[in-house]
């Protein structure tokens, strides 16, 4: 750390290197504070229990908002089997999701408004590609609901199509 006395001498000597190394350190913490979170687990206030019909426990983050959906699981190194993510739609369409920036592989299972299975894509792998051209996946069906799950998740639980999941809609 530099002294106030050495940051004073060193103003008085080089003015324009300090205001430079100044927006140096700005423009470092503006970029650092606009890149995309490396998702720290969420607090366990804000998850969503969800139940399969075997019994088995899901705790998802809820992805409500057009935010949240947009970031869904990009940037992820890691994924708990225990844990996912739940987006909550408005209307009933075909939702489409596509991989790009995510790092895990998932499974993606699309729910209607009864919560019933309607559509499964498994272990569908990440994407690498830096323009858009990541393949895209969804449901023939509208749905309601999707659920992320860690590649091969769906598999483990057993969950088919037409299965019912349980959880409150906050």
């Amino acid at each position: 750390m530099v002294s106030d006395a050495a940051l004073r001498l060193h103003r008085r000597r080089h003015p324009m290197a300090l205001s430079l190394a100044m927006l140096c350190i700005w423009t470092i913490g503006l970029c650092a504070s606009s890149r995309p979170a490396r998702a720290a687990d969420p607090p366990p206030e804000t998850l969503i229990t969800v139940k399969t019909p075997k019994g088995a426990l899901i705790q998802a983050e809820l992805a409500d908002t057009a935010l949240k959906r947009a970031q869904g699981l990009m940037f992820r190194e890691h994924l708990a089997d225990e844990r996912g993510m739940l987006f909550i739609f408005g209307d009933a369409q075909p939702w489409t999701f596509w991989m790009k920036n995510t790092k895990i592989p998932l499974d993606i299972i699309w729910m209607d408004g009864k919560k019933t299975i309607i559509h499964i894509e498994r272990n569908v792998p990440i994407c690498t590609r830096q323009d858009d051209g990541c393949p895209q996946y969804h449901s023939e069906e509208g749905a309601l609901y999707v659920l992320e799950l860690g590649g091969g998740r769906a598999e483990t639980l057993q969950l088919q199509r037409g299965m019912r999941l349980s959880f409150k809609q906050p």
